[in-house]
């Protein structure tokens, strides 16, 4: 089991960069692909980005493509999101989650993929 704990959420004005960390705590964090999920107010939960536990393949939402990074540093047990260009439609709760795979290839864009989830941390884009 591996617990996910969110970073580096806050208010930043639009055109601003962010960068949150997910830190997990557990065994074998290399083993898990991690994905990061936002939930806009008053909106359903959404994708934003993925990668495997090799880092290997990542995976971008439209929404993201072009102004975010995901990245993984697996001696510190920490996936980050690089976000650039932010825009008032990025304000959300943005979630990290994690899934135990076999193999180091694989990333997964679906909630319902991902066993474990942080508590979410909180980015407000002023425009």
């Amino acid at each position: 089991q591996v617990q996910l704990v969110e970073s580096g959420g806050g208010l930043v004005q639009a055109g601003g960069s962010l960068r949150l960390s997910c830190a997990a705590s557990g065994r074998a964090f290399s083993h898990y692909a991690m994905g990061w999920f936002r939930q806009p107010p008053g909106k359903e939960r959404e994708y934003v980005a993925a990668i495997s536990r090799s880092s290997g393949s990542k995976s971008f939402a439209d929404s993201a493509k072009g102004r975010f990074t995901i990245s993984r540093d697996n001696a510190k047990n920490t996936v980050y999101l690089q976000m650039n260009s932010l825009n008032p439609e990025d304000s959300a709760i943005y979630y990290c989650a994690a899934r135990l795979v076999d193999s180091g290839s694989h990333y997964f864009t679906r909630q319902y993929e991902y066993a474990y989830w942080g508590q979410g941390t909180q980015v407000t884009v002023s425009s």
